[in-house]
């Protein structure tokens, strides 16, 4: 039995770092088009970058026509990807990680509510019945590439405990998000277009608990899903995260199951006369050969597959494209105007002030009252310093600032809001865990 937990415990060790590391490698690639886009939008070439960003495509049948700009498909399709591996990443952690357990939850999920409700309350405070009093969803997001992006550029001064606290920490904030995105953004729900995404989430449940292989049947169904949330009025990325909850994250067969089918198979083979092509004329080889495939492909979580090859796509294009397309804000002379209006200054303070505030109190409170543990080797200077992290709020927050305003000039005074606090929770945070985390060569 300890030999099995061991293994266990390693397998998701070697699971988080990996997630570890493409975040963090990931997040130089997102700061790139992040810095692109902002130089773009306001060079001599500014003009192309609005074109680019507003070239509509799409396809057209008779009187009929379906197009959206590039920063839409962008947004509302490309964006679906992410939130898919979001959702992975929430089951997972639900399933067998961090948030798997009442006790090991407690601390993240408290520090998530805390770093959402306290920014949304100053929000709030500064902008209640004004024009942008629909944005408090903005400051509420932890963009988690950069947050672990910076957690990494310390190497092994940080401790294991305060990685995975601050990963946890993201992700509840991003399930969280994902709620105030589905029902606070959302205008006018169709309960039709509803059900229907409802039959092919259920039809995707089945078919895959029945370990069914034909990959065109779970395109057919994942975009049957898609079309139907984005029709339903409900925003379209939100169906990433329900064909996610569908997603295994356990292999579907026993460990005993899958050695004696391989071992049997295996013994079948080395009887026979195998070479490279003896499986064509051979039924025995052939049949053998596919029990053994279909054992390996049970043994292996869809979950964790799918996140693993999903994770290059998502740091390395999907993210940075929407960095592109959504970050090339006009700064100009009227910069520190645009930072004075209400909806820039609550998110300042929201995400600098509010997100440190809410996130350490939390947490304080949740090992205070005895139902969370402080992280194994972290310290109260080293939970403030991820307080102070979670206010790069960034991806999150500009997909929200595109869901709450209409009118573009408040989304630009959103978006050069969301830039400046994010710069200074980065810098900050750096600068709070570079003072509390141990020197090298320190225990």
């Amino acid at each position: 039995m300890s030999q099995s937990r061991a293994a266990s415990n390693q397998e998701s060790d070697s699971v988080f770092q990996r997630f570890f590391h493409w975040e963090a490698a990931g997040s130089i690639v997102l700061l790139a088009a992040t810095i692109v886009a902002l130089v773009w939008a306001n060079s001599p070439w500014a003009e192309s970058y609005h074109d680019l960003t507003h070239t509509y495509l799409g396809i057209s049948w008779g009187e009929h026509a379906f197009k959206l700009s590039l920063q839409h498909w962008v947004n509302d399709a490309l964006m679906v990807v992410f939130f898919f591996v979001v959702g992975l990443e929430i089951k997972r952690e639900m399933v067998l990680g961090q948030l798997s357990s009442f006790r090991q939850s407690v601390l993240p999920v408290a520090a998530a509510i805390g770093g959402m409700v306290v920014p949304a309350a100053i929000y709030i405070a500064l902008n209640a019945g004004g024009e942008g009093a629909s944005g408090w969803g903005v400051p509420m997001a932890t963009d988690i590439a950069f947050a672990l992006g910076i957690m990494a550029l310390f190497g092994t001064r940080a401790p294991i405990g305060l990685k995975v606290f601050l990963t946890a920490l993201a992700i509840a904030d991003d399930l969280g998000a994902v709620l105030v995105i589905a029902l606070f953004y959302t205008e006018k729900v169709r309960l039709g277009a509803l059900v229907v995404a409802a039959v092919f989430l259920f039809m995707l449940f089945v078919a895959s608990n029945r370990r069914v292989r034909r990959v065109g049947v779970y395109v057919f169904l994942v975009l049957g899903v898609w079309i139907a949330i984005f029709a339903s009025g409900v925003h379209a990325t939100v169906a990433g995260i329900l064909v996610a909850l569908m997603i295994p994250v356990r292999a579907r067969i026993d460990p005993e199951k899958f050695f004696s089918t391989a071992e049997e198979s295996l013994a079948t083979l080395r009887k026979s006369d195998l070479t490279r092509d003896s499986m064509v004329d051979d039924e025995e080889q052939m049949i053998a050969l596919e029990e053994l495939h279909g054992a390996a492909g049970d043994m292996a979580p869809p979950g964790p597959v799918l996140e693993h090859y999903l994770h290059l796509p998502q740091a390395f294009l999907i993210l940075p494209l929407f960095a592109l397309f959504n970050a090339g804000v006009v700064l100009g002379e009227g910069l520190f105007e645009t930072l004075a209006n209400p909806i820039s200054i609550g998110i300042v303070l929201g995400l600098v002030v509010g997100k440190q505030l809410g996130v350490w109190l939390f947490s304080w409170l949740a090992i205070r009252s005895g139902y969370a543990d402080m992280p194994e080797g972290v310290t109260w200077a080293q939970i403030w310093g991820v307080s102070c992290l979670a206010g790069v709020g960034f991806t999150m927050s500009l997909f929200v600032s595109e869901l709450a305003f209409k009118d573009p000039e408040l989304v630009s005074e959103a978006k050069v809001g969301i830039l400046v606090a994010s710069l200074i929770a980065g810098v900050w945070g750096y600068l709070v865990l570079a003072r509390s985390l141990p020197q090298t060569g320190e225990k």
